[in-house]
């Protein structure tokens, strides 16, 4: 037998697998908060608003003497329950048109490998959840970005900027509304552009609607399942995560009225087996008793936005538009390297014992170069440590620039 030299070696989409700018810092806040640093977390859209009660005790009452494995595709009653929940914005969805999915992340995953082959391409809008990449290389799929700009409110582009990227390999075009990172709705006028160029190329179109309900300024929210004309084509991605203030309970959904793509994500599903059961429990409370504790959250959302931009404009030098939705912000800043000074200000800074984190926003884009001078803030803490919060890292950026 001859001796052979195996090299160990890591796949290559292990090495091409970006880290989370959301979370890559976070060894600089673990070092600060050993130096009793305070750090206040502006980086991640994790909601500090209380889990609503009545999760907690449907989870609580959960009497089943076994915790078996559920079905696939989800508890029948959540399904159910969804397809009840689109009633109020005027949608028809039956519960077969439902897949309960582990997170919204794996909607995402599951929906793009239902639609795509490796190597095929999804065209979105730039600024992006940034996840949306890590997920793209794990299932081989190629994003290509259309640029928007904060100056105005990263709203979308012409029609034909969009058309520049439509190629053989094209499946899809992926929106998300209200957005993360950048907090922009898209108007009709825009929704119907991207329709029209769905309809001209024969193409998919995935709408992450996690911050459907986060709409300020006297908006109602919707849903693009509004528009039956493209419902063979159309596949919505949700989640409880934001909406009940449950990230960890890890629900989201696939809502579609594509047999094919149901049967694809089904197979999917059946791999891993089934989604969370005793937080499916939970999931049908919170869709139950949404109107008992949904207004007053938003309402909470829309005065903290207020907050962070009449405190950002004490600060020179920055730039941002007021977002429509979400609870998230881009913010331009006076300097050149915006992950740089992220790290600066938790390695190097502090005011009276404390500091702010911030998302370095380069990670949210896939052009080279866009959003170096950027950071995305999410406005997930109450109004007196939000007001602080801004108000050190307007003092971090002036001792930053003095350097």
């Amino acid at each position: 037998m001859k001796n052979v030299n195996f090299k160990i070696s890591l796949s290559k989409r292990a090495s091409v697998m970006p880290a989370s700018p959301i979370r890559k810092l976070y060894p600089y806040a673990v070092e600060a908060k050993k130096r009793g640093i305070t750090v206040y977390h502006l980086n991640i859209g994790q909601p500090d608003i209380p889990t609503p009660p009545q999760i907690f005790d449907a989870i609580k009452n959960y009497d089943e003497k076994v915790l078996p494995y559920g079905p696939s595709d989800g508890l029948p009653e959540l399904r159910e329950t969804i397809a009840r929940y689109f009633n109020r914005f005027n949608v028809t969805v039956s519960p077969d048109e439902v897949f309960i999915t582990t997170g919204g992340s794996e909607a995402i995953l599951f929906a793009s490998m239902a639609i795509a082959d490796f190597g095929d391409e999804i065209i979105l809008p730039e600024p992006f959840y940034t996840n949306y990449n890590g997920f793209a290389i794990v299932s081989g799929i190629k994003l290509v970005p259309v640029s928007t700009h904060v100056e105005n409110g990263f709203h979308l582009p012409d029609k034909s900027e969009f058309e520049k990227k439509i190629n053989s390999r094209t499946k899809a075009i992926l929106l998300c509304s209200p957005n993360n990172p950048t907090g922009t709705i898209y108007t009709d006028e825009e929704l119907e552009m991207v329709i029209d160029l769905v309809k001209k190329y024969n193409l998919f179109l995935l709408v992450d609607e996690v911050y459907r309900e986060f709409v300020f300024n006297g908006g109602e929210p919707k849903t693009v399942l509004r528009y039956s004309d493209i419902s063979d084509r159309l596949i919505v991605l949700d989640s409880i995560s934001k909406r009940f203030s449950a990230c960890g309970a890890r629900i989201g959904f696939i809502i579609t009225k594509n047999k094919h793509v149901l049967e694809a994500v089904l197979k999917f599903g059946q791999a891993r087996l089934c989604p969370p059961t005793i937080e499916q429990v939970g999931a049908i409370a919170g869709f139950k008793y949404m109107d008992e504790f949904m207004e007053d959250m938003i309402r909470e959302y829309e005065k903290r936005r207020d907050i962070v931009f009449e405190e950002l404009e004490k600060i020179e030098g920055v730039f941002a538009r007021k977002p429509e939705g979400a609870f998230y912000t881009i913010v331009k800043l006076p300097v050149k390297n915006a992950e740089d000074f992220a790290k600066w200000m938790l390695k190097d800074f502090n005011l009276d014992g404390k500091t702010t984190m911030v998302a370095p926003a380069e990670a949210f884009y896939l052009t080279p170069g866009r959003g170096r001078n950027e950071v995305r803030i999410a406005y997930v803490l109450e109004e007196d440590k939000l007001r602080e919060a801004i108000r050190i890292l307007g003092e971090g950026l002036k001792k930053y620039r003095e350097r």
